[in-house]
């Protein structure tokens, strides 16, 4: 084992395809950790059609890139999870042949009992990071008549948790999660506390600063601002109902949607019930956008919006919209989510309400009618963010962790040397 804290190397097992976009992983992980003096390798699947394994040089360190295939039939798909688990295999070869202090595996169940086996056997520390309840959104599904399969449904989320929570994780040197909400969770299925820590979603500030300095235009004192997507799953429709209700107290009130969906039936569900309503000359529908033309576009907002459709699943989960209207000072009404919750308890940059269309449409009008206010929540939003959610404090904090589960490690392998 690497008995250098401050050169710590890791090896990652993770679900992300290769190349990764996902900002916890381009920037959290392989940007701010590798910043700080870590080396991390990875083992990931290809993203695009890839015919035999190779070694690619990212992220601080190397990916072990393995096979997929991108054929859309049953026989092609399952075959696809057979690359993917053998490529995870390799990494009981890397460990006989590099020394890594941790053994990190995300959201694979399967991958993550060769890479316990791989740990102990190497002295590693074995760390879980553990992203969304998988075993629990199975049980969900299927009992909420939403699964294809509802008995198959049953069945593979029985046999994650047991994997899961009865072996996985109970043997995991740390655990990462999601939220506070997560780790309660976790904490009834009998999981120590101590043993896991919260990474909640973050940004990077830089993108918003660039945003700010370069608005699209002046802010517009009654337009309420969505940036995201409008996949039919997010119900935005909900939003276009709100504003009926907004406009007989602010009539110039505005919805401006900036975003889109891969369903053009998505966005016709949304002009539909606006011209039920008759406010379609109310609502703008911009459509994918890139990311710093849509940062740009929501600038014009007075109040953003940010309605999380209520599930028991995505209870546990972090999401990013809140934060990254935070982040362009913006006031925020949010529905009563634990995490949106916390942030805006702590934050004071916005209120929350209940997912109610009436209870939203109150807020969004208390927020219009004092601009003063809104201004001053929109300061204590961008101040909080700066303090909590910027990926490079994020890093910092999440670098002293990993130093501390390996340092824990040294001395237990110090306790059992001199003990033998």
């Amino acid at each position: 084992m690497n008995m250098a804290v401050d050169n710590a190397r890791l090896l990652i097992l993770a679900t992300d395809k290769y190349p990764p976009f996902r900002v916890d992983v381009t920037v959290l992980l392989a940007r701010e950790l590798v910043s700080r003096g870590f080396s991390i390798d990875w083992i990931l699947q290809s993203e695009r059609e890839c015919r035999k394994p190779s070694r690619q040089r990212w992220g601080g360190g190397v990916v072990y890139v393995g096979q997929t295939d991108s054929g859309e039939s049953r026989t092609r798909r399952f075959r696809k999870h057979v690359l993917d688990l053998l490529n995870d295999l390799r990494v009981l070869s890397l460990v006989r042949n590099r020394d890594y202090d941790v053994i990190q595996v995300r959201d694979k169940a399967l991958a993550a009992l060769p890479a316990l086996w791989a740990a102990r056997r190497s002295g590693a520390a074995f760390v879980y990071w553990l992203s969304f309840p998988h075993a629990e959104s199975s049980t969900y599904l299927a009992r909420a008549g939403l699964a294809r399969y509802p008995v198959l449904y049953r069945i593979r989320g029985w046999c994650l948790f047991q994997l899961m929570y009865r072996f996985i994780l109970p043997r995991a040197d740390h655990i990462f999660v999601q939220s506070e909400q997560m780790k309660r969770d976790l904490a009834s299925y009998g999981l120590p506390e101590d043993k896991m820590t919260p990474v909640p979603m973050g940004i990077e500030l830089d993108d918003f600063n660039a945003s700010l300095r370069n608005p699209a235009e002046a802010v517009e004192p009654a337009t309420i601002g969505y940036l995201g997507t409008l996949a039919g799953e997010r119900r935005i429709d909900f939003l276009v109902r709100c504003l009926a209700l907004v406009l007989p107290q602010v009539p110039e009130a505005r919805l401006l949607l900036v975003g889109g969906s891969d369903r053009p039936t998505d966005e016709q569900k949304i002009r539909a019930e606006a011209q039920r309503l008759g406010v379609a000359d109310r609502v703008e529908i911009t459509g994918f956008v890139p990311r710093a033309r849509a940062l740009q576009l929501i600038t014009r907002a007075a109040v953003c919006v940010s309605p999380f459709y209520p599930t028991p699943i995505l209870n546990s989960t972090s999401p990013t919209k809140l934060v990254e209207y935070m982040a362009l000072s913006k006031p925020v009404v949010a529905n009563d989510h634990p995490e949106q919750r916390l942030v805006l308890e702590e934050s004071r940059a916005g209120l929350c309400v209940s997912y109610d269309e009436r209870a939203f449409a109150n807020a969004i009008v208390s927020i219009l009618m004092d601009p003063e206010e809104a201004a001053r929540m929109g300061e204590r939003g961008r101040e909080y963010v700066e303090r909590n959610r910027d990926y490079r404090r994020l890093g910092a904090k999440l670098a002293d962790k990993y130093r501390e589960i390996i340092a824990r490690g040294m001395r237990r392998e110090l306790a059992a040397w001199k003990n033998g």
